[in-house]
């Protein structure tokens, strides 16, 4: 993330707004042919004097709805949350929640650079894929070819730790009194990974599949089900409490996000699926 990030910001600085004609020509030479497109770098002649190269400080529109959900998303953890614990040297309750808040505050700082330094490079015109956005501006760049190989061997080496709890979680629903078999643990995971490869394939964009697990499992993860476990397991608090109030208007308002969203998300898909957008 952190060589993502400085090459996000570093390409800020060397390429200037592309304007309408650069662009046209760009993603015609790429989706024309199969062959590695000229490398097209716009140089200050080609910034526009009208608004497409101006930020919007605030912009309302059908994909607004994902905002949320992917960053709900961005911040789920859990998975790894025992096996970073099990790792600390002298390891406590506190020692934990600072290894946390540094992660976290790391995390969004890294977050927002990328994503300030990516709209202020093509600001209306900045995909959902960043990388692909890169491509149909730079064409074949060894730089963004390296961040690719980067981001590939990451998603890779992610792979195995994502699986663990999900295998487990399953062995535990569908086998909890059965003992430890192979083929069992080899089925879970290999339909695991061919229903991963399904949706890379067939869903349009990741910012779909991001947007919905943001708005129904990480929603559920970060909003709903810690508030419920609260409010639930500690008896000591009364349901007047400040604490119990705080936590029932954080368990109602992950209920709004996760319904709201899903909603949202879903009509945007029927209409784009109408209108051709799919």
């Amino acid at each position: 993330m952190v060589f993502f990030l400085i090459v996000v910001i570093c390409k800020k600085f060397e390429i200037s707004c592309p304007d309408d004609d650069a662009w046209i020509i760009s993603e015609t030479i790429i989706n024309s042919t199969f062959t590695p497109p000229t490398t097209l770098i716009p140089d200050a002649a080609l910034n526009t004097t009208d608004g497409s190269c101006r930020p919007h400080y605030f912009i309302f529109n059908s994909q607004t709805v994902y905002a949320v959900p992917i960053l709900t998303f961005s911040f789920v953890c859990h998975p790894a949350i025992l096996p970073i614990y099990e790792e600390l040297k002298d390891r406590s309750r506190k020692r934990m929640m600072n290894v946390s808040k540094i992660s976290f505050f790391a995390m969004f700082l890294m977050y927002l650079l990328a994503a300030l330094f990516g709209y202020l490079t093509f600001y209306e015109r900045v995909e959902s894929e960043l990388l692909h956005t890169y491509s149909s501006v730079l064409g074949t760049d060894i730089l963004l070819l390296v961040v690719r190989l980067a981001v590939l061997v990451a998603v890779t080496l992610t792979v195995p730790v994502v699986i663990f709890p999900i295998r487990g979680s399953l062995t535990q629903l569908l086998c909890p009194a059965k003992d430890f078999s192979w083929l069992r643990h080899s089925v879970i995971t290999v339909s695991i990974l061919a229903f991963t490869n399904l949706l890379v394939i067939f869903v349009p964009t990741i910012r779909d599949i991001f947007g919905f697990i943001g708005a129904s499992a990480a929603a559920m993860l970060i909003f709903i089900l810690p508030s419920a476990f609260y409010i639930k397991l500690v008896k000591k608090e009364s349901m007047k409490s400040v604490q119990k109030i705080g936590a029932m208007l954080f368990l109602l308002s992950g209920i709004v996000v996760m319904i709201g969203s899903m909603a949202l998300i879903v009509l945007d898909w029927v209409h784009n699926a109408h209108g051709g957008g799919h």
